[in-house]
């Protein structure tokens, strides 16, 4: 697929849905040219969320990776260790509420997508981005109350985990031409 009809998932969280943010996200992908070519609303069962977020030694590490790198030298713990409590918490807030699930569609739209987005740890998120402006959550602050970040949207991270996470959301028959 060219990078001019590429395709993403965004995911607004049950965070997103219940502080009424799901207009404002959408019109953000909307006002760069991003099209919607698939949309819905669902509350997401555990087995969903546990086949959204992989299960490989590479994908835990990356996670256990990025958390333990929030805290400097404070903390030390095994990335792989990590990366399976930060997923058994990530199932759990994802199927907490509804969600709402989208496919985008457009030119580098995984690329714009995650810019709009913003960092994945709120308090590196630049104003402007959905992150940055609307939420103030951290890691460290869900560390300590053992829960997932409250980051409001998830955003694929490449064109390959698109593909994949648009095949756990959406059959093709879902997905507009």
């Amino acid at each position: 697929m060219s990078s001019r009809r590429e395709r993403t998932l965004i995911l607004i969280k049950p965070d997103g849905v219940k502080r009424k943010l799901v207009g404002e996200i959408v019109s953000r992908f909307e006002k760069v040219g991003l099209k919607i070519i698939a949309i819905k609303m669902l509350v997401p069962t555990k087995a969903l969320a546990q086949r959204h977020y992989p299960s490989t030694p590479d994908w835990y590490r990356s996670v256990g990776k990025k958390l333990i790198g929030t805290y400097g030298k404070e903390k030390v713990k095994d990335p792989l260790k990590v990366g399976k409590i930060v997923k058994k918490r990530l199932c759990e807030f994802v199927s907490s509420g509804p969600v709402v699930a989208i496919v985008l569609k457009g030119p580098q739209a995984v690329d714009i997508a995650r810019k709009i987005v913003g960092s994945t740890e709120p308090l590196k998120s630049d104003v402007g981005t959905i992150r940055g402006d609307f939420t103030v959550d951290s890691y460290k602050l869900a560390d300590q109350e053992d829960r997932a970040v409250q980051n409001l949207v998830h955003a694929s991270s490449s064109r390959k985990e698109s593909k994949r996470e648009i095949n756990v959301w959406f059959n093709k028959k879902e997905l507009v031409k």
